[in-house]
């Protein structure tokens, strides 16, 4: 499968982090990278470190000790280095560029980048992104829950790559 990263910035919600962790590990993600105020368990003083990870892992499953994952507080320096390694940094964001997640396309080795819940990902950092992503709505209101965007995203993403040959499903 080709490369996939996923990049959570400024993501507030505990359990967001957790589900999206669980469902990295079901499509194979590569690695997961924390930065900006996204909670994870090298965070703070160790008692606090001990309520983030019971939090993380209601939703996680153990899928916080199976990711690859790694802190970097400089969004534009893993933008940088994702680019630098080859792979398109690609944001999960509405905009009148963003590309129609519906559309049948080949996706390419990606670093996918998940911003804040509320107010999404600043233009800034769009605007160092190689393509804008986003997934269709059909109902009243403008976004899904972040976790629940990038299962729908990441499903898109890996369901070219995947196969019939699913014996792990089997066994």
């Amino acid at each position: 499968m080709k490369k996939l990263i996923v990049i959570l910035y400024n993501i507030r919600s505990t359990y967001n982090v957790g589900a999206i962790l669980r469902t990295c590990d079901c499509l194979g993600v590569d690695e997961v990278i924390f930065t900006g105020y996204t909670p994870f368990v090298d965070k703070g003083l160790p008692h606090e470190q001990t309520k983030l990870r019971k939090q993380i892992h209601k939703t996680a499953l153990g899928a916080e000790n199976t990711v690859k994952w790694s802190r970097n507080d400089d969004i534009y320096n893993i933008i940088e280095n994702c680019q630098a390694e080859g792979l398109r940094v690609v944001a999960l964001e509405q905009g009148a560029n963003s590309k129609n997640m519906a559309e049948p396309r080949e996706y390419p080795a990606l670093a996918l980048i998940l911003g804040e819940e509320v107010h999404g990902i600043p233009a800034d950092i769009l605007a160092k992104c190689d393509e804008l992503y986003e997934i269709p709505m059909c109902g009243q209101k403008e976004s899904f829950n972040v976790s629940v965007a990038t299962g729908i995203a990441l499903w898109e993403i890996r369901k070219n790559n995947l196969n019939d040959n699913r014996n792990h499903l089997r066994e």
